[in-house]
């Protein structure tokens, strides 16, 4: 697989742009952005747009919440006003396809584009409706989009530009074999531009581009796995039914949007019952609503109306609401990857964000793997009215121990700590609680 460097090719052109000028943005696009009140791209905007302007392949793999919705989006409806054919964004899930829409719908008015949107949970008839309108720019899961083409309703041979955006998450989700079948329908490489997108790289996506991309950009804003710098993260140990106990303590200390992940279904109805048997503005997200109960969760969350969202990983991908100041891990995810696009949710465009997480006494694991994957040790804290968990057979000494040790070193050295005695990472902020914040020594 041959993969031109960024830095040796576009070094340059990409000299620390302040603003959207210089990326090759038309001016129609430029004044809406204006307009819009964006101002400043993010990295992965000022890597990618000009790269994917010119019509190059591209791989861009940044964190999420990092702006990678324009990143494709600026380049998709500029050259689409340009050449013919079809724009196809291919995403994971419902809430992401919806999103995504919302954002291209900014920019593809001016041009008298029309868009579509095909998911699971809505009317056949009325996407089909939409169809025949002969959009511009289909957003869709790949099982929905691939009943419209059995169904001979649909034909992928005039797709243009291809956007698979949230790689690693479709794949995932088990959608490869449908991804491919998609590849195989739409023009040939070097026939059509493809823009991959992902939080992460594994090794399936690597296969992918090396099977139907051609000479693909590969730009990668931070190493991939990585978390955002302004987020705060913390692990809690606590026994499985004394979650619910700390839950409320910790949501006493906390005042703003608060983003709450079950790792199944069942368990995210079950709390967002008890939350809301305790009086919190809760809604649930997850596989057992209906599409019409998910957008009104969602809609409700980013209007106020609910304090707290719950939700699980395969709806998580299209939250994107800015100002969440907490993201909480009830449980665990169930691979380490999830965990960092969960703890995305907040620390979003600049803005400062928490991760707290709940483990119990056996998951020393599963904590390893995040840590591994993160490239960094996640401080275990003890709250002073809860009963104090370590790891089961010597974890702490192995995980919160280290932790602690990090903690105590930046101490003896000098490093600023927070006002609580909790630790203040590197290129992030302090969380602030009205409670003093302890870390369990090694044991």
């Amino acid at each position: 697989m041959l993969y031109i460097s960024l830095l040796e090719t576009y070094n340059v052109a990409m000299e620390n742009h302040t603003n959207f000028f210089g990326l090759g943005i038309a001016p129609d696009i430029l004044d809406r952005l204006k307009q819009l009140h964006f101002t400043v791209p993010t990295p992965i905007q000022q890597k990618a747009i000009p790269i994917a302007i010119e019509g190059k392949d591209i791989i861009g793999v940044a964190q999420t919440g990092t702006g990678k919705t324009m990143a494709f989006g600026i380049p998709l409806i500029q050259r689409l006003a340009q050449i013919r054919g079809r724009g196809l964004v291919l995403v994971p899930t419902r809430e992401l396809a919806i999103q995504v829409n919302e954002t291209l719908l900014k920019f593809t008015k001016m041009y008298g584009m029309e868009t579509a949107v095909f998911i699971g949970g809505e009317s056949m008839m009325l996407q089909f409706m939409a169809l025949r309108k002969n959009p511009r720019i289909i957003v869709a899961t790949p099982g929905r989009l691939l009943d419209f083409v059995g169904q001979q309703r649909l034909r992928l041979d005039d797709v243009g530009i291809l956007v698979l955006d949230e790689a690693d998450r479709m794949l995932d989700m088990g959608f490869q074999p449908q991804i491919e079948r998609i590849l195989n329908l739409v023009p040939p490489r070097g026939d059509r531009q493809t823009m991959l997108f992902s939080a992460t790289m594994p090794a399936e996506i690597v296969k992918i581009a090396s099977a139907y991309m051609a000479m693909p950009v590969r730009t990668e804003i931070a190493p991939s796995g990585t978390t955002i710098p302004l987020i705060s993260q913390e692990v809690f140990i606590v026994n499985k039914d004394l979650k619910n106990v700390l839950l409320e303590k910790i949501l006493e200390q906390y005042r703003g949007p608060v983003l709450l992940f079950s790792r199944t279904k069942i368990g995210a109805n079950r709390v967002a019952r008890a939350l809301r048997h305790t009086h919190h503005a809760a809604a649930e997200i997850h596989s057992d609503r209906s599409l019409d109960e998910r957008k009104e969760a969602l809609e409700g969350f980013k209007s106020g109306k609910y304090r707290i969202l719950v939700a699980t990983d395969i709806a998580a991908r299209g939250i994107d609401v800015s100002g969440i100041e907490l993201v909480i891990n009830y449980d665990l995810p169930n691979d380490a990857e999830s965990y960092v696009h969960r703890v995305g949710r907040t620390g979003r465009a600049g803005q400062e964000g928490h991760a707290i997480s709940l483990a119990t006494p056996d998951q020393k694991q599963d904590i390893q793997n995040i840590e591994q994957l993160i490239r960094a040790s996640l401080p275990i804290s003890q709250h002073p009215e809860m009963p104090s968990e370590k790891f089961e057979h010597g974890a702490a000494a192995e995980t919160s121990g280290h932790a602690y040790g990090k903690l105590r070193g930046h101490r003896q050295s000098g490093h600023p700590a927070d006002a609580t005695g909790g630790h203040r990472r590197t290129g992030s902020t302090s969380h602030r609680r009205s409670f003093p914040h302890t870390h369990n020594k090694p044991a």
